[in-house]
């Protein structure tokens, strides 16, 4: 595995499962939480290793709104996205759909027109200053129930930013089933968004097949227990809608046990598209080049396997043609180059 760290360290890269606030490093946490001392969050950059340590999913989402309280004006919002595509950058990551909450910000006062305008002025200045796209992800946070459905589905119809694709729901699975979030998808879809729901991933193969037929994904977010139904892997692989994979994440919050017990395997096996994606990369102790790299461990890649999965990203994203078309080709000029020294 680390004779291909180099190799993966300058893959060009697309990544389609990553959370706004959940990429936030240890610098930017801190610099958050030292703006605003009344917040539970250290505003130490070693303190935040131990806070970042996890019991359970459970335990996550809690640590996860506890970083989300320390992000209150526009500011720290713009500050927040272009830090966050910073990092990206050092790990020559292209492409990203970033995973963002509006509600978690709208409903501590940011006002929707200031949010949106963060995010925006951040988002360009990306793709000017850095090379890196950003498009965005409008995620329901299911712990909050429907009411921030509701408001999720508003901002993005009423408030919608140019770099708007898609419309998810995060947060736990367990006792939020996702049939009751029908309506808000189908309005989303109609208004021309894509559907990603996280499915799955503590919860059985059923709530996979909620997603499907009742929020119409077009990705699934995690998926890890598609393996436990064999018709569900055949209809997922048949239908070639991508699974975002996220290993470290799924040991971190144990949906699975043990890297070595993760169902990546299978679900290649299968014939799924199976995308590789960070998440919550700080959070975790991780960043993309890490999940390739432990991908390659997983699956026995090489340079040229974990190309293919790069250029996996590519075709699953919402990415326009002719810039798929784009960073395919850098994949594999750069693969080519890499190969033939």
């Amino acid at each position: 595995m680390s004779d291909l760290r180099p190799f993966i360290a300058g893959l060009p890269k697309a990544e389609l499962h990553v959370h706004h606030v959940g990429s936030a490093s240890p610098r930017i946490v801190a610099e958050l939480a030292a703006r605003h001392p009344d917040s539970k969050v250290p505003s130490d950059e070693e303190a935040l290793a131990e806070f970042f340590t996890f019991t359970d999913f459970a335990h996550f989402i809690d640590v996860y709104l506890s970083v989300v309280d320390v992000i209150r004006t526009p500011e720290d919002v713009r500050l927040l996205t272009f830090e966050v595509a910073r990092d990206m950058a050092r790990q020559n990551i292209r492409y990203a759909e970033l995973t963002v909450t509006p509600f978690s910000s709208t409903r501590r006062g940011i006002p929707a027109d200031a949010f949106m305008a963060a995010i925006e002025d951040a988002r360009r200045a990306a793709e000017s200053e850095l090379d890196v796209v950003l498009r965005w992800c409008f995620d329901i946070p299911g712990e909050a129930g429907l009411e921030s459905a509701e408001e999720t589905v508003r901002l993005a119809l009423e408030h919608r930013p140019e770099g708007l694709v898609s419309f998810g729901l995060g947060g736990p699975e367990i006792g939020v089933p996702r049939p009751q979030f029908k309506p808000y998808f189908d309005r989303a879809v109609e208004a021309g968004l894509h559907s990603v729901p996280h499915a799955g991933e503590t919860t059985g193969p059923e709530t996979i097949w909620d997603a499907l037929r009742d929020l119409r994904a077009e990705r699934i977010g995690h998926g890890t227990s598609a393996v436990q139904d064999p018709e569900l892997l055949a209809y997922l692989a048949e239908h070639r809608i991508p699974l975002e994979v996220c290993p470290t994440s799924n040991i971190a919050t144990r949906a699975v046990a043990d890297l070595d017990e993760h169902p990546i395997k299978e679900m290649v096996a299968a014939g799924c598209l199976v995308t590789i994606n960070s998440d919550d990369p700080p959070m975790f102790g991780t960043d993309l080049n890490n999940e390739y790299a432990v991908a390659a461990r997983l699956l026995g890649l090489d340079e040229q396997g974990l190309a293919a999965l790069a250029k996996n990203a590519v075709e699953a994203s919402f990415l326009d043609p002719a810039g798929k078309a784009k960073l395919s080709a850098e994949i594999d000029a750069y693969t080519t180059e890499w190969l033939a020294r």
